[in-house]
């Protein structure tokens, strides 16, 4: 199987990452992104985002020509989708919109023999509709679902659910083991031959695409599980006068105990979206994933309570909220429960002094806030009543805090 040239549609966090190590490997990568000033940032041989190293791909891959950006589809031999996966309502249902939008605009370019990964984490299912808009787009063509008896389709279709660390992208995009579920068996064939060619510590494993796209659910569900645990063991020891860390530390001395760290509340687009997607299609069953996600949304509430507690009697009170990316040392707003504390903080009406030294200014849904600024650490920690540490960012870690210091994170 050849595979000359590589389209990543979505070039956010997930996408451009792994457009730039693909490139790395002289494999020609046409990117795909909505976003223009994306699109021309990438191909001025920058990039939008934080990640470490990959500025430095990324100008690399542009400058010998083996990456370059595009606002539309453009043909390729085969296609990566990772595009966003939200929520749709209240009710934390998937919203697809995306990847059926995504779906629609490929489709035209499509020629047989084509190979289509759906990347974004997604609901089980999520990837035979991919291949259902992709069919009733281009009935021309054939598609897995549509084969009887074995027989190969003219376009191959996958899941590869992405399964990185913010902060460590480009070395666990090499390192890691991927699952690979193809809609038959062509289709895994097709794509485990995509990621061997730069995936090349990790073991790239086959299944079929609805344990592939659970595979990846479980491991955030399994991780918010034990989130959840440690948060709810800080409420527990706050309402018990314990110190939640030393007692950790304690019972971690156990050899077969290792709790984590509580915080905040949990963010990002992963461990505080996809249990959901579980619960969504499993209500009755999945009772503890479902408790673990409330405990979970619950602690940027109650930190939000414990504030309001601190500066009680303090006449206009002025507040330091130390980060606001969901974990520390990078740019990632996505569902992050400091951004949520911040911004309830904000508009109690609270006067507030926002460090984050990962972003260059405030998230534009705080332009109507006057009583909202980013600031330096040195003028939040001396001009404000209160000072909240929601994240660890290695520039929080063991300063001399002054007592009127709440830290969820144990920066100290």
């Amino acid at each position: 199987m050849k595979f000359e040239t590589i389209s990543v549609i979505g070039l956010g966090y997930i996408g451009l990452p792994t457009a730039a190590v693909i490139a790395s490997n002289n494999i020609h990568v046409v990117g795909v992104d909505v976003n223009q000033h994306t699109v021309d940032t990438i191909n001025e041989g920058r990039i939008h985002i934080v990640e470490p190293g990959l500025e430095e791909l990324v100008n690399v891959a542009v400058a010998e020509g083996y990456l370059k950006a595009f606002t539309a589809p453009q043909k390729a031999d085969a296609y990566l989708m990772a595009v966003p996966t939200p929520f749709k309502g209240d009710n934390h249902e998937p919203d697809l919109k995306y990847i059926e939008a995504a779906s629609k605009a490929l489709a035209p370019v499509l020629e047989k023999g084509n190979l289509v990964v759906l990347e974004s984490t997604s609901p089980v299912g999520a990837t035979e509709k991919m291949a259902q808009w992709l069919a009733e787009a281009r009935p021309d063509l054939s598609f897995p679902h549509q084969m009887l008896n074995g027989e190969k389709s003219e376009i191959q279709i996958a899941h590869c659910p992405e399964r990185v660390l913010p902060g460590q992208v480009i070395r666990e995009l090499v390192e890691n083991d991927r699952i690979i579920g193809g809609l038959d068996a062509h289709s895994t064939e097709a794509a485990t031959a995509v990621y061997k060619l730069f995936v090349k510590k990790g073991e790239c494993i086959a299944t079929d695409a609805r344990t592939a796209e659970m595979s990846k659910l479980t491991e955030n569900a399994f991780r918010d599980v034990n989130i959840a645990f440690a948060n709810e063991l800080s409420l527990i020891c706050d309402k018990q006068g314990i110190n939640v860390w030393e007692l950790i530390k304690l019972a971690n001395r156990h050899p077969r105990v290792n709790i984590l760290q509580p915080g905040c509340g949990v963010g990002g687009h992963c461990i505080a979206v996809d249990p959901w997607f579980i619960v969504n299609q499993n209500p009755k069953t999945a009772k503890l994933i479902n408790q673990a996600r409330l405990i979970n949304d619950y602690k940027p509430k109650y930190v939000v309570e414990q504030v309001k507690v601190a500066v009680q009697g303090i006449e206009r009170p002025k507040i330091a909220c130390l980060g606001l990316a969901f974990k520390p040392d990078i740019d990632d707003l996505r569902e992050s429960p400091a951004l949520e504390i911040t911004t309830e903080l904000a508009l109690a009406g609270f006067d507030i002094l926002v460090v984050e030294p990962n972003i260059y200014e405030l998230p534009a849904k705080y332009s109507s806030l006057e009583n909202i600024q980013l600031s330096s650490l040195d003028k939040a920690l001396e001009q404000s009543d209160v000072v909240v540490v929601l994240v660890k960012h290695s520039q929080f870690i063991g300063l001399e805090y002054p007592a009127n210091t709440l830290d969820f994170v144990n920066a100290k």
